[in-house]
């Protein structure tokens, strides 16, 4: 439900109802902090059916001209109620997507794929997609990649999911990615933006189907900026030893994050946890969803460095930690701190070494 939403969410044109109890609805509110709305269903709608509060809802948002998208929740599915005859008259966007069906990566999916996008052969430039409102780093990355192709002289086509409803439809032909597991599959794939040997390879093809771009600012930043890494890492490994780390993330920003590390801090991967499932990975890896088998894990490989979210963190001890992945709690962003792109890496980079030099401390 959160994933569907997330998704939605993301355009501008579209208002988002949570058909669902009011736990249902706070939950995406606070992690996705976007404007959403619920039917806040009770006790008797859940028994005598939730038609009437649904179709209040509706109503009430109708007046704003926007795109009603209604994302269900596990009570209207396990009472049966068939949404789609109930709002037969009412123009919405429907998601079925309660708990049990799925993830978070799921719930996304279905919900990009209820916008229909298409690719529209006469947008120019290259979409950037695995944009979340899940993602706590989203934002930053929008605007890094954004960056990034405008020193390219290369224009950005429909951002996926960060963009107006109506360019849903008008996708450029190319695509880059920030995030794989929020991948949006329209487009060509050009490749991802996480890490540096990602990096090249994606905008070597970049300057291949665009013979007219110039990736040569883009490069030179790349060797300035790594050569910055490793003289900063160097520095670290001359005072401390490499840390022992253990992850807690989806599998991309994971294993980006376990590369990164083990190439410029020989750090020791001892294993990443996975929230959706693995994918092929050269370090030990695993599916893992349950706070006592996180705990389980940090007291069985005892890590120097936890990288996870405010649950990875309440059970971390006092070892250096680094949040990379939702919820994270306790702690205020405004600034649009992205993991991809070359300031995703320093910024990444930045804060392992500071954890880490904090701990020792």
């Amino acid at each position: 439900m959160t994933g569907a939403a997330a998704c939605l969410a993301g355009f501008e044109g579209i208002a988002v109802v949570i058909h669902g109890s009011s736990g249902c609805y706070y939950y995406p509110t606070t992690l996705l902090h976007a404007p959403l709305y619920g039917t806040f269903i009770l006790e008797n709608e859940a028994i005598f059916g939730s038609e009437l509060r649904l179709r209040e809802v509706i109503e009430g948002i109708s007046k704003f001209g926007k795109k009603i998208a209604v994302v269900t929740t596990c009570v209207p599915a396990l009472i049966g109620e068939d949404i789609k005859s109930m709002l037969s008259e009412y123009d919405v966007i429907l998601v079925d997507s309660p708990g049990f069906s799925g993830d978070v990566e799921t719930g996304y999916k279905k919900g990009l794929l209820s916008l229909e996008p298409a690719v529209d052969q006469a947008t120019e430039g290259i979409n950037i997609d695995g944009i979340c409102l899940f993602d706590p780093f989203s934002n930053g990355n929008v605007r890094e990649i954004m960056r990034l192709l405008g020193n390219a002289s290369i224009p950005v086509g429909t951002v996926f999911c960060a963009d107006e409803l109506r360019n849903v439809v008008h996708a450029a032909r190319y695509t880059l990615g920030t995030n794989r597991d929020f991948a949006s599959g329209v487009g060509e794939f050009l490749g991802g933006t996480l890490g540096f040997e990602e990096l090249r390879e994606t905008f070597n093809r970049v300057a291949s189907v665009f013979p007219e771009a110039d990736i040569s600012p883009v490069e030179k930043e790349m060797q300035h900026e790594e050569e910055r890494i490793v003289r900063a890492c160097d520095k670290f490994l001359r005072r401390f030893d490499p840390p022992q780390t253990i992850f807690f993330s989806g599998f991309s920003y994971a294993t980006f994050a376990a590369q990164t590390l083990k190439r410029y801090l020989d750090a020791d991967i001892l294993f990443i946890g996975t929230r959706n499932e693995p994918g092929p990975s050269p370090f030990p890896s695993g599916h893992v969803q349950d706070l006592s088998l996180v705990r389980s894990l940090i007291r069985h490989h005892n890590p120097s460095l936890v990288i996870g979210s405010s649950f990875e963190r309440s059970v971390a001890a006092n070892r250096a930690f680094v949040g990379l992945t939702p919820p994270l709690r306790g702690v205020v962003q405004l600034a649009p701190h992205p993991v991809a792109g070359i300031t995703g890496i320093l910024s990444f980079v930045e804060n392992v070494l500071n954890a880490c030099m904090d701990q020792k401390k």
